[in-house]
């Protein structure tokens, strides 16, 4: 079976990304209203993309319980943070940005870049560390 390769909205891949850098173990998970408050949404915005993150096949959830990343969610949950502190961290080591602004930008970038770009970003990030 061949995954389906259809880009996630850019909104979709930052609840993806909060769930993962939030979840506080294997064994827990985020409340709803934790998450609408982190995502700065009302708790119906956030209910409807966790609707739609289950119908993707990124979180397990029960109504009134506990949001969990499944495998597929900490996979890409993974590979956005990645692309997120990758971003942020060329953006203040080779450009000079300051952090904040190296932040926001980062969170933009994150969901148009292509991955033959990330990838070239990435290596001369880490040929820049290594030589530290």
């Amino acid at each position: 079976m061949v995954e389906n390769k259809k880009k996630l909205s850019e909104s979709i891949e930052d609840y993806i990304e909060k769930l993962y850098i939030d979840d506080p173990s294997e064994n827990g998970g985020v409340r709803i209203t934790d998450l609408a408050e982190a995502m700065n949404v009302s708790k119906a915005s956030a209910n409807d993309a966790v609707r739609r993150l289950k119908d993707l096949g990124y979180v397990k959830h029960e109504r009134y319980r506990q949001i969990y990343l499944t495998e597929k969610g900490k996979k890409k949950g993974a590979q956005i943070y990645d692309r997120h502190t990758t971003l942020t961290s060329f953006l203040t080591v080779f450009i000079g940005v300051d952090p904040e602004t190296a932040e926001e930008d980062a969170c933009a970038i994150e969901h148009i870049i292509s991955e033959e770009t990330f990838k070239k970003i990435k290596k001369l990030l880490n040929n820049e560390i290594e030589q530290i």
